[in-house]
């Protein structure tokens, strides 16, 4: 029998990309169809916090879901990383995540609700 999956996952999150004026990183993505409530937490291959109010989650097959908090996390765009607790397979709308400090270890910060998970693409590069 297999143990409830996901009751508690960890997204250590890596900084890469460039930063940008406000802090936020660049990219070139953009919306890509409706935001959906969920995301399948076996699909989430990685993800990417661009700034106190936003996450991409990049899923197998290559999809990335951009998520923007309703509200400023504190701490979010600085720390990189988070943490999530479900009892379901799904991370949603409505669920909570909180701020991982690392100040010789792991501590806590604040915690901040998600808001919906938009579907995004790779923007064409003009040429």
């Amino acid at each position: 029998m297999r143990p409830l999956l996901c009751l508690m996952s960890i997204a250590l999150l890596s900084a890469s990309g460039t930063a940008i004026a406000g802090g936020k990183k660049a990219d070139n993505l953009r919306p890509a169809g409706e935001a959906v409530n969920c995301v399948q937490i076996q699909q989430i291959r990685n993800t990417d916090v661009l700034d106190d109010k936003t996450i991409d989650f990049h899923m197998l097959g290559g999809k990335i879901y951009r998520n923007t908090l309703p509200h400023s996390c504190p701490g979010l765009g600085f720390e990189q990383k988070f943490m999530y607790k479900t009892s379901l397979s799904q991370l949603c709308s409505v669920d909570i995540i909180t701020v991982l400090q690392d100040a010789g270890g792991l501590h806590r910060g604040a915690s901040c609700g998600l808001g919906k998970f938009q579907p995004m693409e790779k923007a064409p590069t003009g040429g």
